[in-house]
């Protein structure tokens, strides 16, 4: 592959590189789209009454893309941009800063998928004698996991004789088999977000210690194994959402992982930089 590149008259770390940031633009996208869906979703199980005091339960998937996108690129510029030696002073307490804010709204993020999973599991009993007197009235069906579409005659006959559930103080219904496949995502929504805070919390250890110089190779090794198995989980949580026809989580879980690769990558890379300095260092002074 890199006999080819050179062909083309094209540098392999530059491909991939451009590659690298291409997956980081695609996510950047999906904050719009996320805005989108949470945006639809929020005028069913909100209404009006989105304020700023619930902003981020109405719109968690957007604060949540976004902050993590704020947060990867931090991760990006610490690991594989900015040298060592410039990563102290007002640099270090501006990164903290927006580090800080990011967390906050990541877990704020994660706290408003455990609400949004509590808000649609308050359901009651829900029945009318003519289903299709609902046509063209403020109530809508649950098609998927914020995916809420008018009541039309196509979904009136499909609902008819089913045992349907009301989220309750919204004009939502469903029958018991989509409500249920809406909470087992609601379940992997969280999951998943909680998969990943995880996964953050032993980046930002590696990180730390990378920058004092002491990350150690078996300390990587023995944090490939334990992220292993959490981005097997996520990579489950992926594969479930492309089972369930959730394209957009599907492709979105699809990014992060190769974005989060990407960092796995910079960090081996950068350690094995900093011990390769050491051993010159070492042989300096031996030589001297």
């Amino acid at each position: 592959m890199q006999a080819l590149l050179r062909r083309a008259g094209l540098k392999p770390h530059t491909v991939f590189r451009a590659f690298k940031y291409t997956i980081y633009t695609l996510l950047l996208w999906n904050v719009f789209l996320f805005f989108q869906e949470d945006l639809a979703a929020s005028a069913q199980t909100f209404g009006d009454s989105v304020s700023w005091r619930n902003v981020v339960e109405a719109y968690s998937a957007t604060i949540d893309t976004a902050a993590w996108l704020i947060l990867l690129l931090l991760f990006e510029l610490e690991t594989a941009v900015i040298d060592d030696d410039k990563l102290k002073g007002n640099l270090k307490w501006l990164f903290t800063g927006i580090r800080g804010v990011s967390y906050f709204f990541i877990l704020y993020a994660f706290y408003g998928y455990c609400y949004k999973y509590s808000v649609i599991n308050n359901l009651v009993p829900f029945s009318i004698p003519d289903l299709c007197a609902l046509i063209g009235t403020e109530f809508t069906w649950v098609s998927g996991l914020d995916e809420y579409l008018p009541i039309d005659e196509a979904a009136c006959l499909a609902m008819q004789g089913e045992s349907l559930l009301r989220i309750e103080g919204t004009s939502i219904i469903a029958t018991e088999a989509g409500m249920q496949g809406a909470l087992w995502m609601g379940w992997v929504d969280i999951i998943n977000a909680a998969d990943w805070l995880v996964i953050v919390v032993l980046l930002e250890v590696e990180v730390f210690l990378q920058i004092r110089e002491r990350l150690t190779t078996k300390m990587i090794r023995i944090g490939r194994w334990a992220k292993g198995v959490l981005y097997g989980t996520l990579f489950l949580a992926a594969a479930y959402w492309g089972v369930e026809g959730d394209f957009l989580d599907f492709w979105d879980a699809f990014l992060w992982l190769l974005a989060f690769i990407f960092i796995e990558m910079n960090i081996f890379q950068w350690q094995e930089e900093t011990e390769e300095e050491h051993a010159r260092e070492g042989e300096a002074q031996a030589s001297a």
